[in-house]
């Protein structure tokens, strides 16, 4: 046992799996929605790996990656979890790599079916067009990274694409918050002025907008499509450095039919459970964690009902 109480194992222990299982169960779910998951190619994934080997600079400390295996044991992973429906986030670092990615992606969803269609961009006078594509061709979910792709949001590029997005309702899972380490770009302030010009986006901010939390709280507050996922936050690792402010947990209880889960798996330095265990140590009560846990995203993405297993 954990010195906080909670009993978390260590990922890949036998009994890992049930006691993520027994954690949904005991809140009455069918199971769990995770919007912040990552699937890749297997040259950009091991590039990302490496990456966070190396200690790069942008996260500055060790970060084991927990779920280091191949795809198809990722995905038994996720699935012995009873995770029902999940994305593949994917993003790339610079021009012409987009559509590619979105190839790729479309290609994964077709042969995953439990995975949500995920699709990106970059600013470059391509992306109205393969972002058209790829919402015509069942897209579900963008995935935009300020700090990895080091643009503007308010790129005149990107302009159509955002407006594109809005009009078809498809939400973006943005990290525009400004950890591990601040972008040019990131904070609440380059992507409020998107959401001025285009209110109807579904932006989901990635990691609640880590470190700038109450920042990105106003954003919501103001724009009632804005959404926050709970990636990384909460857990032992990322209070280490970049805590949730106590004083928040009051609008984060208030906001929470937009507050979704997503965990980063596979690349998190700690057991998936630990994220849901450190969900449930804020003690917002169990409504608030069937909310976040599952409804919202099923929600969001018009999942079919589940009866509870």
């Amino acid at each position: 046992m954990a010195a906080d109480g909670s009993t978390t194992q260590a990922a890949g222990e036998p009994g890992e799996a049930e006691s993520v299982r027994a954690f949904w169960r005991g809140l009455g779910l069918p199971g769990l929605v995770d919007v912040h998951t990552h699937f890749m190619p297997d040259r950009v994934l091991a590039k990302v790996w490496a990456y966070f080997d190396g200690v790069g600079p942008l996260v500055g400390r060790p970060w084991p990656i927990t779920y280091r295996t191949e795809e198809d044991q990722r995905l038994a992973t996720l699935r012995s979890f009873g995770v029902r429906a999940f994305t593949a986030m994917l993003y790339p670092h610079k021009p012409e790599m987009a559509a590619w990615l979105n190839s790729w992606a479309a290609d994964f969803a077709a042969r995953t079916p439990d995975c949500l269609h995920t699709a990106t961009f970059y600013p470059e006078p391509e992306a109205a067009d393969y972002v058209r594509r790829a919402v015509e061709g069942g897209a579900r979910v963008f995935k935009a990274h300020l700090q990895v792709g080091g643009y503007d949001p308010n790129d005149e590029l990107l302009d159509p694409v955002w407006g594109l997005l809005a009009e078809a309702g498809v939400p973006v899972v943005a990290h525009c918050g400004s950890g591990p380490a601040p972008g040019k770009h990131t904070g609440p302030g380059p992507i409020g002025r998107v959401l001025d010009r285009h209110p109807r986006l579904r932006l989901v901010v990635a990691h609640l907008g880590m470190p700038e939390y109450a920042d990105f709280l106003d954003l919501a507050e103001r724009h009632p499509e804005v959404r926050l996922d709970t990636t990384m936050a909460f857990t032992d690792f990322s209070e280490a450095t970049a805590p949730f402010p106590p004083s928040q947990l009051p609008r984060l209880a208030a906001l929470g039919d937009r507050i979704l889960l997503g965990t980063d798996f596979p690349n998190i330095p700690y057991p998936y459970l630990h994220a849901l265990e450190a969900l449930a140590r804020l003690d917002l009560g169990d409504d608030w964690l069937r909310a976040v846990c599952h409804d919202n995203t099923a929600r969001l993405f018009g999942l079919p009902e589940a009866a509870p297993r």
